[in-house]
């Protein structure tokens, strides 16, 4: 349930640009990202990433329905990929923080286990969010919205179940079981 919630209006995005076009797509991300708030609030908790999420579609989705131009909303997700990297590259290096670590809070690994997944989620953040500026703006919108939707999923997917497999090398033996 939570994986549908988190993707709602991704997905809503991909029907309605099928169905419609970019435009009325990027109006049913915007509407769906705040029923998705909405959603979240009434379970109890919005995490910060769906706010910032929230923001970056409000402006460049907003950018994008005003002027009529859909280089904008093709900027969102390498914008937000960006955002994410460089939050988790601050954190480290300004405040030597791994904030993975605190969102896997019950997870006991050592820091240098902690700094290597920050390193590489900051990376990936990275590689995605050049892989849709250059999908975006190399490709037609039709091919960019199946990377931005399947590709990217997949991605996201892939990486997370790779990192999950390298953590688990890493955890003390009584929390493998």
């Amino acid at each position: 349930m939570q994986f549908l919630a988190d993707y709602l209006p991704l997905i809503l995005f991909f029907v309605a640009f099928k169905w419609q076009g970019i435009y009325v797509a990027t109006a049913v991300a915007i509407v769906a990202s705040v029923i998705q708030i909405a959603w979240f609030r009434l379970r109890g908790k919005v995490s910060a990433v769906h706010w910032l999420s929230l923001a970056i579609i409000g402006v460049f989705g907003g950018a994008t329905l005003l002027l009529q131009d859909e280089t904008f909303i093709k900027w969102k997700p390498t914008v937000l990929y960006a955002l994410f990297g460089a939050i988790l590259a601050v954190g480290k290096l300004a405040f030597r923080r791994d904030w993975i670590a605190a969102l896997l809070k019950d997870l006991t690994l050592p820091p240098a286990v902690w700094s290597g997944v920050t390193w590489s989620w900051t990376a990936f953040f990275a590689a995605m969010a050049v892989a849709n500026w250059y999908v975006a703006f190399h490709f037609s919108t039709e091919a960019w919205v199946n990377f931005k939707v399947w590709g990217g999923i997949g991605l996201f997917l892939v990486f997370a179940l790779a990192q999950g497999l390298w953590l688990a090398r890493h955890l003390p033996q009584e929390e493998r079981s």
